[in-house]
């Protein structure tokens, strides 16, 4: 039967259900969210599909609360808030219709569920809080998704539909650009494992484009690479790779002599012409064309390993 209505609770909005609509209303996009608490449309029937109110999780039945006892649990005992139980049943259709590669869905399910999903879960349900994050609490997803609430004093009687109505494409941009985001590094592992078979035993990885790259050169174990060149819109780059993502400590920093000039400095301190800019931090530099960029890449690797 067609899926006509995604009921979920009246009242004010939190970041589980609004993130749940948008994973159902990409895959029932004739659907129509109605938002209410009234046992009539709580009850479950096939035409609709019902979240974050009915106080049942029944997938068949297509209800999927989370409020009841006992509370849905993943396999490790981490609770469920109905966002989690949407993705669990309808997240594989979902990366489908956003054209994931069928050899991706599985994996990039799980990658989403760990460091999305379940985060959303935990702080639905109480078992995390933003606070945690520290300084950077309110900008936190649920902190941000519970800014976009109507103000206490907004009389209108419309308020809350409003409210969320308003957030849903907000909430479908975090959702959707973080999924594309995966999608893409998957797309980008393997041009650049391409890129480092051909680059053999050399010490600079040039990549077609701009592109993540660190995790695949983590994947293929190649440590002896120090720097990566790549075109731009109209110059070249030569960058260092970070020993780890949440580190700016590199392999290999550019010369010392280069940090912080431009032009023609820095063509005199390198010796290359076309060279354009070196950052003070020595993590990136930027040369005309690709011949200059790749001759001061080999300097930087003289000097790094001199």
């Amino acid at each position: 039967m067609t899926i006509t209505h995604l009921v979920t609770h009246s009242g004010g909005f939190h970041a589980d259900e609004l993130l749940s609509s948008v994973i159902l209303t990409r895959l029932f996009p004739r659907a129509e969210i109605l938002r209410t608490r009234d046992a009539e449309w709580t009850t479950p029937s096939p035409e609709k599909i019902i979240y974050d109110v009915g106080r049942a999780y029944d997938a068949d039945a297509q209800i999927f609360d989370h409020h009841q006892r006992p509370t849905p649990l993943r396999e490790d005992d981490q609770p469920y808030s109905s966002f989690g139980l949407i993705w669990a049943h309808y997240g594989r259709d979902y990366l489908r219709a956003l054209d994931v590669p069928e050899a991706d869905i599985d994996d990039i399910h799980a990658s989403f569920d760990k460091g999305f999903v379940l985060p959303i879960d935990l702080v639905d349900n109480g078992a995390l809080a933003p606070a945690t994050a520290g300084d950077l609490a309110s900008l936190t997803l649920p902190s941000l998704i519970g800014s976009l609430k109507p103000v206490f004093d907004n009389d209108s009687p419309t308020a809350d539909d409003d409210g969320f109505a308003a957030a849903l494409p907000i909430a479908r941009a975090f959702v959707e650009g973080s999924l594309a985001g995966k999608t893409a590094k998957r797309r980008a592992e393997a041009m650049v494992i391409e890129a480092i078979e051909k680059t053999g035993e050399g010490r600079v990885l040039e990549l077609p484009r701009g592109m993540p790259f660190r995790g695949a050169i983590e994947k293929t174990g190649a440590d002896h690479l120090l720097f990566v060149v790549n075109p731009r819109d109209s110059d070249w780059a030569i960058g260092g790779i970070r020993i780890t993502g949440d580190s700016f400590e590199q392999r290999a920093d550019l010369p010392a002599a280069w940090a912080g000039l431009t032009d023609e400095a820095l063509e005199e301190a390198s010796g290359v012409k076309g060279a354009k800019f070196c950052h003070n931090g020595l993590f990136i530099a930027v040369a005309s064309t690709r011949e200059a960029a790749l001759e001061m890449a080999d300097l930087a690797v003289k000097a790094a390993t001199a």
